[in-house]
């Protein structure tokens, strides 16, 4: 198949998945949400493939986050159906895929892409990479899970902490935050993943599959529906629109 935004490469029983857009620093816009939705359920499907590496082209950004033009002038209802959709046919698909998949974090990790990376089972990141979740600074809230998931992965203070302040976090202090499990230069990202993939796929497919089924039922889920709701009420807040209309302005916001 085909992709726009994507490039697939498929090496013995390890897949990687390339978003490619570079200029944009991988951005996510509507259409590679669907596209990686594709790829990783054809991906799934295919029984020679039993890792499934992520990454980003170029060495800039991972995903730099969300395409904001495509929802700053969305109300409440569109901004509630954004998170879910996203969530059904991405975030959420990719956190309960068979299919084990490894972010390779070669850049930037912000908003939305941050919260792909952690939708993946585990992450590797560059040195260069800084990861955050601004989004209260654009008058709304992480919307494709990350205010479930960071919490999972690094405690509920610092959560809330990073997702408060809207703050960045270096690849080492990642680390030591346990959101990352490795971080090394550029140049050793993909060898490190591979490695790890190629070492994943000699177990057990169906165990394994077992055990991220296992693993993942221990998060609430009722807390990704509150989250739903919440990221909906935000578009009907002046914060909102003055937060998207700065960004895309290119100027600091002013909340009231």
């Amino acid at each position: 198949m085909n992709y726009d935004n994507l490039l697939i490469e498929i090496n013995n029983s390890v897949a990687k998945i390339t978003i490619n857009r570079e200029r944009k620093l991988n951005a996510l816009n509507k259409d590679t949400i669907h596209e990686l939705h594709k790829a990783f359920d054809n991906l799934n499907l295919n029984k020679t493939v039993k890792v499934i590496i992520l990454t980003g082209s170029g060495t800039k950004a991972f995903v730099a986050g969300a395409d904001i033009s495509e929802f700053a002038d969305f109300d409440v209802s569109q901004g509630e159906e954004l998170a879910q959709k996203g969530q059904e046919i991405l975030f959420n698909f990719i956190e309960n895929l068979r299919t084990p998949v490894i972010a390779a974090i070669n850049g930037f990790a912000l908003g939305g892409g941050l919260e792909l990376a952690m939708a993946c089972h585990f992450r590797v990141a560059s040195d260069n990479a800084k990861m955050g979740l601004p989004e209260v600074s654009l008058g709304v809230i992480p919307g494709y899970g990350g205010t479930q998931r960071l919490p999972q992965l690094i405690g509920k203070g610092k959560a809330m902490e990073l997702i408060m302040t809207a703050n960045m976090l270096t690849a080492n202090e990642a680390k030591d935050y346990g959101l990352v499990n490795h971080v090394v230069s550029i140049d050793e990202l993909l060898p490190l993943c591979e490695k790890l993939a190629n070492r994943i796929s000699k177990n057990s497919s169906t165990a394994i599959a077992s055990a991220i089924k296992s693993i993942n039922a221990s998060s609430n889920e009722n807390g990704y529906h509150v989250e739903v709701e919440e990221f909906g009420k935000c578009f009907g807040t002046d914060d909102f629109k003055e937060g998207t209309s700065a960004f895309l302005e290119k100027r600091k916001p002013n909340f009231e």
